[in-house]
């Protein structure tokens, strides 16, 4: 018999792996390694990553919901087709809705919020120095969606995570091309700054010039790594 914490254990073990799945297959997809239309195999990818086949079914299922593979009949899962077109139409309407959340944020967040702003905003100047990907996207996760809550809005920061959660492999990515985060951090220093005057315009169009930085560093990276 399983006890308890070991059971809980492997359910751990799983999870880490699927995510670590999902997310070596989300930069493949993202970058081009991965082409439109190809086939994800789960035996093929267990194979792959040493793993059985309930993590990989897990990952390709977080993949699907985020709209980067599609189940189809009789071909299982596939890639889906997106076009830089509608990558770069995806991160405009992003770069809107987060320009209208930090300026209501800018004037609603609590002093609690704010102080939790300003707390992951400093942590992060350790993560860029020592260059830790991981941890700088899973800080760039946690820093746009402390703004969504402090919107105090839950319909608007519903709509602006459901957004995020369909680019999440791209903004991803595009914090691999060059000195992007630190850039990504200098910008949200600029956005601080604002939110700390009480300047609610000048957040949304820093946050917007922001986000179209992070387009602009995506179309880079993948340019950079077609040719390579």
């Amino acid at each position: 018999m399983v006890k308890g914490s070991d059971a809980r254990d492997d359910v751990d073990d799983r999870e880490l792996l699927s995510d670590r799945i999902r997310k070596a297959l989300t930069d493949e997809i993202a970058t081009g390694t991965l082409v439109a239309g190809a086939s994800l195999d789960e035996q093929q990818l267990a194979d792959r990553f040493g793993a059985s086949r309930t993590p990989v079914r897990e990952a390709l299922r977080q993949l699907a919901v985020s709209g980067l593979v599609e189940v189809r009949a009789r071909r299982g899962v596939v890639v889906a087709r997106l076009t830089p077109e509608r990558i770069m139409d995806m991160f405009e309407t992003s770069a809107e809705i987060e320009a209208m959340c930090v300026r209501l944020a800018t004037y609603r967040m609590t002093p609690l919020e704010r102080s939790h702003l300003i707390g992951l905003h400093d942590m992060s100047d350790e993560i860029v120095e020592k260059g830790d990907f991981e941890a700088y996207d899973a800080f760039n996760r946690e820093f746009h969606e402390t703004i969504y809550r402090a919107t105090h809005n839950g319909f608007l920061a519903e709509q602006a995570i459901a957004v995020r959660t369909r680019l999440n492999a791209f903004r991803r990515t595009q914090l691999r091309q060059g000195d992007r985060m630190r850039k990504s951090r200098d910008e949200h220093d600029a956005i601080m700054q604002a939110i700390a005057e009480g300047d609610g315009e000048m957040a949304s169009r820093r946050m917007r010039a922001h986000m179209l930085n992070a387009a602009t560093a995506l179309r880079r990276f993948i340019e950079a790594n077609k040719s390579a």
